[in-house]
């Protein structure tokens, strides 16, 4: 199923505002099935990205705005709600941010251990170098509002 066929069915079913936007959809991380599924079970309720590497045309996550996770196929598995916005230094992303982001043992030290590789290797790829003590992050806090039946 498309995003857009997706959250037409949200809209329809009376769950998704009629006048409401579709902000994006997304694929989470390099494991999108994985973190799909997390999002769906619940133990997934928050995600991270880096504003260094936003587009300049691109528009920031806004509070309240409705996305479709992707699984790996580009499939729509669910529409989210953003609950929390906000940016923040790397450095700064606390042990609470790490734990809602739902993956390995939930800890800032994993959280840290495969964000680091993670952005070293998306700065890469944009021909940029990832410095932790500099980089701004985007968190976000969401929860599912139209899970695929």
């Amino acid at each position: 199923m498309t995003p857009n066929e997706l959250f037409k069915k949200a809209q329809e079913s009376n769950i998704v505002p009629h006048d409401a936007k579709l902000q994006s959809a997304f694929q989470f991380g390099v494991s999108a099935d994985e973190l799909a599924n997390l999002v769906i079970s619940g133990q997934k309720t928050a995600t991270t990205s880096s504003l260094d590497l936003y587009e300049k045309d691109e528009p920031l996550p806004q509070l309240g705005a409705y996305d479709v996770v992707l699984d790996s196929e580009n499939q729509a598995i669910c529409v989210i709600q953003n609950d929390n916005v906000e940016i923040k230094n790397y450095l700064d992303v606390n042990e609470k941010h790490a734990y809602l982001e739902g993956e390995g043992d939930r800890s800032l030290e994993y959280w840290r251990h495969v964000h680091n590789e993670f952005f070293i290797n998306e700065y890469q790829l944009e021909g940029l170098v990832f410095k932790e003590q500099d980089a701004k992050m985007v968190l976000e806090n969401f929860h599912v509002v139209y899970p695929v039946q």
